[in-house]
């Protein structure tokens, strides 16, 4: 048996789920370590609160089930009971000032029969969608924009009504910009071997039919899917890991044997570093030891939006002639409104609906990429916007008896055209550096379960680092 020795020390850098996933991996993988967060808060873009006493998400409020990293992870640290489907999956689309149902059989908003679409989109515009298999193909190449090339095959109005609202509710972006490689990978691979849109979209469909699915394909936590940074922290710690808040990192050093991570009041030596931190300033820290990976992270540009929570007595809401059935609506921004959603969180989450039973309670979201002036209006500002336009789509005219504004300042990284290419460029200049890794929305997903598994590949391959792989071998006893 080879003597023991200690177990490798593990710096992660943020503490946002990413960083938390990372640190979690590590400690089961045999690392020592040690977490860094420059705020005074964990989680990120989640986060909890409360609403006249409705436990209510102020940031991201749902996850994909259907990867299995994100309930996976809840499982682990104890939320599995918690878990939770929302109550309803139907939503509507604020369309040229009228409420209509959400369209079924499109990916995306890429529709793969024309009718699905009818009423939604003009005469001339359904008409145009049926035109389609006419056209030449267009090849995708290595890579296109959605909003591009769906314009291109359908006709703008299928992009500007259906697809940039559900893109944007996403990534808060501009789907003329946005990466179909990236943000709708399944349409992408279809196209390549599929001349006409419309049967690559019907492809996509017959597939998923082949292996249905009766699971739900979004899952929520009660009290807030806010709580998971809080119970993954826990599970780190009760296992040893050392959690910083407070701790921003200075500089980021190579020696000759380890790494050098300074804060503002010490100097922590590290075998490995997981970089968990946004793209702007991961870049700011790799600029010495890895200038092109530097470069390429200082070219990820990031969305700013906010959040409208309001709580009105429930009677003046659900007794609105003009309120649509379901969980909320999406808004088209060429209608030029200032909301681009409106979710009704009393009717979606069950926890929210049960906790106050005499109120109604609903967000609306403001922001997109390129509107970063948004956020420069007073709170009371876009509480009134929001305000405005609720009142157009369904005729309140309540005033909210609370009202939260949560901004998230350069909340979400924008996946442009190039961007998967843009990520291969860094992962390989990272790739030279020993012991070090790089995580989080930019990466490989803005979704939590994609987080959460660009986290854990980050973890695994520092462990898998020759160096540190002795270390917890030795730890081992092997």
């Amino acid at each position: 048996m080879a003597p023991s020795g200690p177990a490798p020390h593990v710096v992660v850098i943020g503490g946002g789920i990413a960083g938390l996933a990372a640190a979690d991996r590590l400690l089961t993988a045999g690392a020592r370590v040690t977490l860094l967060e420059a705020t005074d808060r964990l989680g990120g873009k989640l986060r909890t609160g409360a609403i006249e006493g409705a436990p209510v998400d102020l940031g991201a409020e749902s996850m994909l089930a259907r990867r299995p990293e994100a309930v996976a992870l809840a499982r682990s640290v104890g939320l599995a009971e918690r878990l939770q489907p929302p109550a309803t999956t139907s939503a509507s689309i604020w369309s040229r000032g009228e409420l209509r149902a959400m369209p079924k059989g499109h990916v995306m908003g890429v529709p793969g029969d024309a009718s699905a679409l009818a009423g939604l989109l003009s005469v001339e515009g359904v008409a145009r969608i049926g035109r389609e298999r006419d056209l030449d193909p267009v090849a995708v190449g290595d890579d296109v924009s959605v909003g591009e090339y769906v314009a291109r095959r359908l006709g703008h109005e299928v992009v500007d009504r259906l697809v940039e609202p559900l893109l944007g509710g996403v990534y808060a972006g501009d789907a003329y910009r946005i990466s179909m490689r990236a943000a709708v990978p399944q349409l992408y691979e279809a196209l390549r071997t599929h001349g006409s849109l419309l049967d690559a979209v019907r492809a996509i469909q017959s597939k998923a039919a082949e292996h249905p699915r009766t699971d739900a394909v979004f899952t929520g936590i009660d009290g807030g899917v806010g709580r998971l940074p809080g119970a993954v922290a826990d599970a780190v710690r009760a296992r040893g890991g050392d959690i910083r808040t407070t701790t921003p990192v200075l500089d980021l050093t190579r020696t000759a044997d380890n790494w050098a991570v300074r804060t503002d009041r010490e100097t922590i030596t590290a075998d490995g570093v997981v970089m968990a931190n946004p793209a702007w300033s991961a870049s700011v820290l790799l600029a010495r030891e890895s200038p092109a990976a530097s470069a390429s992270l200082a070219e990820i540009e990031y969305a700013s939006m906010a959040l409208v929570t309001m709580a009105f007595r429930r009677a003046a809401v659900t007794d609105l002639p003009g309120m649509p059935a379901g969980s909320g609506f999406l808004v088209p921004p060429v209608d030029g409104r200032t909301i681009k959603a409106a979710t009704f969180s009393t009717r979606k989450w069950g926890w929210v609906d049960q906790s106050a039973p005499d109120l109604f309670v609903l967000r609306t979201s403001i922001g997109r990429y390129g509107e970063e002036d948004q956020l420069q209006r007073e709170d009371a500002e876009l509480a009134g916007a929001s305000l405005r336009d609720l009142g157009a789509a369904v005729g309140l005219t309540e005033r909210p008896v609370a009202t939260e504004v949560t901004r998230w300042t350069g909340g979400l990284p924008q996946y442009p055209v190039g961007h998967p290419a843009r990520v291969a460029r860094i992962r390989e200049a990272v790739a030279k550096l020993p012991a070090l890794r790089l995580c989080g929305a930019y990466d490989d997903g803005v979704g939590i379960p994609a987080c959460i598994a660009s986290a854990q590949r980050a973890a695994d391959e520092i462990m898998a680092t020759p160096t540190l792989a002795r270390g917890t071998d030795r730890d081992a006893g092997e």
